[in-house]
């Protein structure tokens, strides 16, 4: 039975083995286990009931579904971290690290580090460019803190860098009208060289892009780009000119960024956009149960660990 409801998921998830079935099978869908320490693909993998775990017939290491995986070296159980990513993948607004650790029993700092990992697995792989059937709504937003919600004191100090916007980071976006797939990064900065560049990695040869008037757009003709755009002093919308799509997706962000998260460190905002990209472009054709399962199938070859997480790679790693 594939599981329709987070409450489906939860009784559904709570079997040990199903967990390992669930991710044993999205792993390795022909039934075929591939030990991750030699290689070897067979089905003559003895399975140690006891300890949940393979023996690889070749080279004899013992592996568990959890290896060459997210879940990698993490003492907490599958329907912890299966029970987190059905949270993540279908809160619209997203959910914090405080809920996950009342729902599930663990620490903060260890739900905040599965939701950190998890939101990896939710990164967009960028297979196919944009605009190859419609046009493409290009846009840049600063996020940060609002100075009017600022205590005096802190709002006195960033008085220099709040004229000069270094107080908020800059994200580009893109949003195809046909596919209704979004693609959004961290940028540098938001000059013309950065912005292209972003577009010419992105978009088909030839797509018609709609844009504002920012000058960080000039010149995207001669990158033989159909190039219109429409001037924000004077109206939103002219025809089909227009870029209310990819403001809809920043209206999203900023809400889960404000509500959910209330303060996010410009260093993780990546993963955080990541994870509201992947939300976004599954929204339509899916249910909660098959966004799940995408998600879930994209667990394998993936990793990251606390020092990485955190920048401390010279120290050693803190278990969770």
């Amino acid at each position: 039975m594939t599981p329709r409801t987070l409450t489906e998921a939860i009784r559904h998830y709570s079997n040990p083995q199903t967990c390992i079935d669930a991710v044993a099978a999205l792993r390795w869908p022909d039934g075929c286990i591939v030990c991750p320490k030699c290689g070897a693909a067979d089905r003559k993998h003895y399975w140690l009931d006891t300890q949940k775990r393979w023996k690889c017939y070749l080279c004899r290491k013992q592996f568990s579904v959890k290896v060459g995986t997210i879940f990698e070296d993490s003492l907490l159980g599958l329907d912890v971290w299966l029970t987190a990513l059905w949270m993540l993948c279908n809160c619209k607004n997203g959910v914090s690290s405080y809920e996950i650790a009342r729902a599930t029993g663990i620490a903060q700092k260890s739900a905040w580090h599965v939701l950190q990992r998890l939101r990896l697995v939710l990164k967009d792989m960028r297979e196919v460019a944009l605009g190859e059937e419609g046009p493409v709504e290009c846009d840049e937003v600063f996020v940060g803190p609002d100075p009017r919600r600022m205590h005096a004191s802190r709002r006195l100090k960033m008085q220099t860098a709040i004229t000069q916007r270094t107080h908020k980071v800059p994200v580009f976006g893109m949003l195809d009208r046909n596919t209704r797939q979004v693609r959004a990064q961290v940028v540098p900065n938001v000059r013309r060289e950065t912005l292209q560049n972003a577009i010419l990695e992105n978009l088909a040869h030839g797509a018609t892009v709609y844009t504002d008037q920012y000058t960080g757009y000039d010149k995207l003709a001669a990158q033989q780009f159909v190039h219109d755009t429409v001037n924000h002093m004077e109206t939103y919308v002219r025809g089909q000119v227009h870029t209310q799509g990819i403001e809809n997706f920043w209206s999203l962000l900023k809400r889960g960024l404000r509500g959910t998260y209330i303060a996010v460190e410009p260093f993780h905002l990546e993963r955080y956009i990541d994870e509201q990209v992947f939300r976004y472009n599954n929204r339509i054709g899916h249910t909660d149960a098959t966004r799940f399962q995408k998600a879930l199938a994209q667990v394998a070859g993936k990793r990251l660990t606390w020092n990485d997480l955190t920048g401390k790679e010279q120290l050693p790693e803190e278990p969770f």
